[in-house]
């Protein structure tokens, strides 16, 4: 399943690019994530980690274009005093570490020269599972997070200022089905257009 996806979007990248007629850029960027865990098993509040990638700029017209990216994201979260006994190799009040690969593909909405509002779907690949392992050698985590991404960016010259809110979509439990455990993240960096 990762490769399709992974192939469907070369593909639209690739697409997209050969048809861009307005402009394409490359750049690179960086920032924080501020990242909630939700469910009964994890403390309410978001914790810090960080976001480091690249992205390309590909627009159309000077209003619409697409944003695809390849982040490395770093989830990050702390569970509750009450663990269940279903999380039986979580310990109370433990810090969760979650590195994802992650490749939005946004829709660029350019306001003018200066503001460009983005939306549109991300897909995270979880590329430290056996960090988070249980006893029984199951993971506790599954190793995809989809989410809709909404946001946007100051264009200053090459630079990029972003602030953009990350909900995920789908449940990351894999131990079982009593409780969803979802991510909510609030971005904030700043890029380079090369």
């Amino acid at each position: 399943m990762k490769k399709i996806i992974l192939a469907a979007v070369a593909i639209i990248l690739i697409s997209a690019a050969s048809y861009a007629q307005a402009g394409f850029r490359l750049g690179i960027k960086g920032g924080t994530n501020l990242t909630q865990l939700t469910g009964q098993y994890f403390d309410n509040g978001f914790k810090s980690g960080f976001q480091l990638g690249g992205f390309m700029e590909i627009n159309f017209s000077k209003s619409i274009g697409i944003e695809p990216e390849v982040l490395f994201n770093e989830y990050n979260g702390r569970t509750s005093s009450n663990l269940g006994s279903v999380v039986t190799n979580l310990n109370n009040n433990q810090d969760i570490h979650l590195n994802y690969l992650s490749i939005p593909v946004l829709l660029r909405i350019n306001a003018n020269k200066m503001l460009t509002f983005v939306v549109g779907p991300q897909y995270s690949i979880l590329i430290n599972p056996h960090e988070t392992t249980l006893q029984n050698g199951q993971d506790a985590f599954k190793s995809g997070d989809f989410a809709a991404v909404g946001g946007l960016q100051l264009n200053l010259s090459a630079f990029r200022i972003y602030g953009r809110y990350v909900v995920g979509l789908n449940n990351i439990n894999d131990i079982s089905n009593q409780d969803s455990w979802k991510s909510q993240q609030i971005q904030l960096g700043i890029g380079i257009k090369l």
